[in-house]
């Protein structure tokens, strides 16, 4: 569901949605609440209300904190991934040109379309791209068939074999954490939640005799409570969204390896 709203509403849209779904959902039962129950606005009870309003906004904070502090863990975990991947692969271009004329335009043609592959697969998320899968293949075959004759080209063949490998397991990495890295569990949802309505319900209750001093503090709290919910949203996919993580370093890749050398 979370995996729907980010990649089928514009962030903008949809931060502007939970603003009018959350705020403004709050002033109207506030606005319920003050007309059928007039007596609530004296604030005889606003000393139990501050008490609960302050442990629950702990607690809210302190797990929407957990929470972002987590994905963004993630996120950042992702962009060195792909870094790693990128990286390797501009290395990878830039090691054979020690080779010979022949070897050196099969590595690049292949490994150019490899880079061009995985972008595509990029797209795909958590899928595996049989198109990536045979790319990288080819990439294996094109090393295979090198004739190092020199020292140079064997020692430059020997990495490039190891970079080949930090590319294919930085692609598994990246995989499998679009497969895996959905957000937090329902769990952690249901106190996010639960925390978020207690918030709003505590300062909806709070006694105050004045509308146009109420209404006003309702609305702040819940613009924070929609925002906090936005970047839980936008961070629980680190491969889509506003806030995932970018494909440019194989961009960066397919740059260097296009250039004529």
């Amino acid at each position: 569901m979370t995996g729907w709203l980010v990649t089928t509403i514009p962030s903008w849209l949809l931060f502007v949605g939970l603003i009018v779904l959350i705020a403004g959902g709050a002033v109207l039962i506030q606005r319920s609440v003050r007309q059928r129950f007039p007596g609530m606005a004296g604030g005889e009870h606003n000393d139990v209300t501050k008490f609960t309003y302050g442990f629950v906004g702990f607690v809210y904070a302190f797990f929407v904190g957990f929470v972002v502090s987590s994905m963004w863990s993630q996120i950042n975990t992702a962009d060195g991934n792909a870094r790693a991947e990128g990286a390797g692969a501009v290395q990878m271009a830039t090691d054979s040109v020690v080779f010979d004329s022949s070897d050196k335009e099969r590595i690049r043609e292949s490994l150019l379309a490899y880079e061009q592959a995985a972008i595509e697969e990029w797209s795909q998320a958590e899928h595996r791209s049989p198109e990536a899968d045979a790319a990288l293949t080819r990439v294996y075959a094109a090393y295979g068939q090198v004739q190092a004759n020199t020292n140079a080209q064997k020692t430059l063949l020997a990495t490039s074999y190891s970079n080949l490998d930090k590319i294919s397991q930085a692609r598994t990495v990246r995989l499998l954490a679009a497969r895996d890295d959905t957000g937090p569990p329902w769990q952690l949802w249901a106190v996010i939640y639960l925390t978020s309505a207690m918030v709003l319900g505590t300062v909806i209750i709070y006694g105050v005799e004045r509308p146009a001093l109420h209404y006003p503090m309702v609305a702040v709290v819940g613009v924070i409570v929609a925002a906090n919910l936005f970047l839980v949203l936008e961070m629980a996919h680190p491969f889509f969204g506003a806030l995932s993580t970018s494909s440019e370093p194989l961009h960066e890749a397919v740059w260097v390896l296009s250039q004529p050398i």
